[in-house]
C-alpha cells in the first residue's frame, strides 16, 4: 500500500487520504480484525508483515533515502539547540567547575557524542537498518528484547520531558498575548499531588495535538519542517542571549567570575561532566535510526562530527552566558529558558516589547521541543516498539504509545525534586554507556561490518538465531559492564550514602561501561566466535541478482584477459 501522500511541499499529511485510515473506517474488504489492524504494507513488496518485518524495520529501500549531508545538519541542530543543552551548565557548576572549566568539559564530552554517533551511525548507513534490527545479532531474536525496552524506556522519560518543556513554552506564548494567563487562576495550581500549574497543563495537551498532527509526516519526508524548525530555533536562542547581555548592560554577572568549588578537584569534576553530557545524549544509541535514510553514503558524516560538538557547545555556551547576564536584573538565576520567559513578562509588567519578544522566543522554543520529540525520541524509539509487535506496530504507532507511557510517568516530577536537571537521568548511564559499547564492539570488532540481512528477519535457517533466541555473547558482555556501576545506581536512586572512592568511579560510569563492555565484547567474540562470521548477503533479492550478475561478468572478463594473455605469450 502506498505510503507517498501529503498536502503540499512541506510534507505535511491529509489524514483523511491515509489509505490505512479510510480503510479502518470503511473496511471494504470486510477483513478480521487479526488483518484489519496489522500495518500498512506497500504494493509489490519484497516482505511480509510477520514477527521479525514491516515496512519500517526492513532495511531502507532506495526511494526512501532521501536524507542529504544538509538534511542531517538540520537534524543536529535541532538535536543540540535543546532545553537540556541550554541547562548543562547548571550541572557543571553543580560538580563545582567554574564556567570556564564547564565550557572546557562540554566542548570535550560534545566532541565524544559527535564520535560515538558517527560510529553508531555507520551501521544505518552501511546496511540500512537500524538498532532494532542489529540487536538481534549481538544479543538474539528475544535477547534484543532487553537492550530494546531499556532504550524505550529511558527514551519514554525524555518524551515526557519534551511535553513538558513544550506546555512551559507555550504558557510563554499565551502569556504574551493574554496576561492573566500567567497572572489569574489559570497560573495556580493543578492539584495537589501535581508540580503542574493549570495553564502548564492546558499547554502539555495543546503540544499532544501538534506532536499528533507531525507524526503523520513519514520520517523520509520530514527534512523541510526539520529546517524550518531549525531556524526559529536558533533565532530563539541567539535573541534570548543577546537580550539578556543587553539587559545587563553589555557584560556578565557575577556567575561568570564565580571561582571553582569542587572538593574532588578540577579534573575529576570535569570527567564527570564529560559523563553526564555523553549520558544525557543517549538518543546516539539509535543514531542508525536515522542514517539508514541518508541519500548518499557519507551524508551524515559531517553533521555527525562538527555540527553536533559546534551546536552542543555554543547551545551550552549560550545558556551559560544568558543566565550569568541575567542575574544581576532578575536576582536569580534561572537556567531554565522557558521558565525564565514568564518571568520576564511579570518583571517589565507586561510591556508591549518585552510581550513581543517572549512570544517570539517561545514560539521557537515550543518548535525546537516539539521536533526533538519527533526525531530524537518518538521515530526511533516507535521502531523500536515496533520490533515486539512489527506485524501491528509500526513507528507512528508506536510513537504514540511511548508518548503515552511517557506522559503517565510524569517525569517532571523528578525535575520539581532535583537539584539539576541532568541529575534526572544521569543514572540511566549505568545501562546506556555498555549498550553503546556493545553496539560498536559487535559490528566493527566481531562482524566486520558484515551482515546475511534476510538471517536478521528470520529466525529458521538464520546464522544469528541461537538457543532459545537469547545470543549469551551480547548479554554477558552487558552484564560485566552493567553491574561494577549499578550498586552506585541504587545508592543514588535510595538517597543511600556511597563511599568517596567508590562515588568517583559511580560518577565516570558511562565511559567505565562503554570501555568495559567494548573490551568484553571484542574478546568473547574472539574466543568464542558467533556462527557464520564474514558471511554477507544483502536483503532484496535483486541486489543479489545485481550482484551475481557482476560477479559473473568480472569472471568472463578475467577469463577472456588470461586467454588473451596466454595467446599473445604464444
Amino acid at each position: 500500500m502506498s505510503q507517498d501522500w501529503k498536502v503540499h511541499d512541506l510534507g505535511i499529511p491529509n489524514p483523511f487520504n491515509d489509505p490505512w485510515i479510510v480503510r479502518m473506517i470503511r473496511n471494504p474488504e470486510k477483513l478480521p480484525a487479526s488483518e484489519l489492524f496489522a500495518v500498512p504494507k506497500d504494493e509489490n513488496s519484497e516482505y511480509d508483515n510477520d514477527r521479525w518485518t514491516n515496512r519500517d524495520l526492513i532495511p531502507i529501500p532506495k526511494d526512501r533515502q532521501t536524507w542529504t549531508a544538509m538534511s542531517y545538519f538540520g537534524y543536529w541542530a535541532v538535536a543540540g539547540m535543546g532545553i537540556p543543552t541550554w541547562s548543562m551548565g547548571s550541572s557543571a557548576l553543580a560538580y563545582g567547575l567554574n564556567c570556564k572549566q564547564a565550557l572546557a568539559a562540554i566542548a570535550g564530552g560534545a566532541v565524544i557524542v559527535g564520535l560515538i554517533a558517527v560510529l553508531i551511525g555507520t551501521i544505518g548507513q552501511k546496511c540500512r537498518i537500524g538498532y532494532t534490527v542489529s540487536s538481534r545479532a549481538a544479543y538474539g531474536f528475544y535477547g534484543c528484547y532487553l537492550p530494546i525496552a531499556i532504550k524505550s524506556f529511558i527514551a519514554c522519560i525524555w518524551q515526557g520531558l519534551h511535553f513538558y518543556y513544550m506546555g512551559q513554552a507555550l504558557v510563554g506564548t499565551i502569556g504574551s498575548l493574554s496576561p492573566t494567563f500567567i497572572t489569574g487562576t489559570m497560573g495556580e495550581a493543578f492539584s495537589d499531588w501535581s508540580p503542574l500549574t493549570k495553564n502548564e497543563l492546558l499547554g502539555v495537551f495543546l503540544a499532544i495535538i501538534l506532536f499528533t498532527v507531525m507524526m503523520l509526516i513519514p520520517p523520509e519526508k520530514m527534512q523541510p519542517m526539520v529546517h524550518i524548525s531549525f531556524i526559529l530555533q536558533t533565532g530563539s536562542f541567539f535573541g534570548l542571549m543577546g537580550w539578556a547581555i543587553h539587559a545587563n548592560g553589555g557584560k556578565l554577572g557575577p556567575l561568570w567570575n564565580r571561582e571553582q568549588t569542587t572538593s574532588t578537584g578540577p579534573g575529576w569534576a570535569a570527567f564527570f561532566m564529560i559523563t553526564n553530557i555523553c549520558g544525557s545524549n543517549s538518543g546516539v544509541l539509535g543514531q542508525s535510526d536515522w542514517t539508514r535514510y541518508a541519500k548518499t553514503r557519507f551524508a551524515p558524516n559531517f553533521s555527525q562530527m562538527v555540527t553536533a560538538p559546534v551546536t552542543l557547545f555554543l547551545t551550552a555556551a549560550m545558556g551559560i552566558f544568558a543566565s550569568a547576564a541575567m542575574e544581576p536584573v532578575l536576582g536569580d538565576i534561572y537556567w531554565n529558558p522557558v521558565t525564565l520567559l514568564p518571568k520576564l513578562l511579570t518583571h517589565y509588567n507586561f510591556s508591549p516589547s518585552v510581550r513581543a519578544g517572549v512570544f517570539f522566543a517561545s514560539f521557537g522554543i515550543i518548535s525546537g521541543q516539539l521536533w526533538q520529540a519527533v526525531l530524537l525520541t518518538a521515530c526511533s524509539t516507535g521502531m523500536d516498539i515496533s520490533g515486539f509487535a512489527p506485524k501491528y506496530i509500526n513507528i507512528r504507532r508506536g510513537s504514540y504509545v511511548m508518548t503515552a507511557i511517557g506522559l503517565v510517568c510524569q517525569p517532571w516530577k523528578l525535575l520539581a525534586t532535583s537539584n539539576t536537571f541532568l541529575t534526572v537521568l544521569s543514572g540511566f548511564s549505568v545501562f546506556v554507556g555498555p549498550l553503546v559499547g556493545g553496539a560498536i564492539a559487535d559490528f566493527f570488532v566481531v562482524r566486520r561490518m558484515k551482515y546475511r540481512m534476510r538471517d536478521l528477519y528470520r529466525c529458521h535457517n538464520s546464522i544469528y538465531w541461537t538457543r532459545w533466541g537469547l545470543n549469551w555473547r551480547g548479554l554477558t558482555s552487558f552484564a560485566i559492564g552493567s553491574l561494577p556501576t549499578f550498586p552506585g545506581l541504587v545508592c543514588t536512586a535510595g538517597n543511600y550514602p556511597m563511599p568517596s572512592g567508590y562515588e568517583k568511579f559511580y560518577n565516570l560510569t558511562y565511559l567505565v561501561g562503554l570501555l568495559t563492555t567494548f573490551v568484553v565484547h571484542s574478546l568473547i567474540g574472539y574466543f568464542f566466535p558467533p556462527p557464520g562470521l564474514g558471511l554477507e548477503a544483502p536483503y532484496y533479492e535483486k541486489d543479489i541478482e545485481v550482484e551475481t550478475e557482476v560477479l559473473d561478468s568480472e569472471k568472463t572478463n578475467y577469463v577472456a584477459k588470461v586467454v588473451e594473455d596466454n595467446s599473445s605469450s604464444v
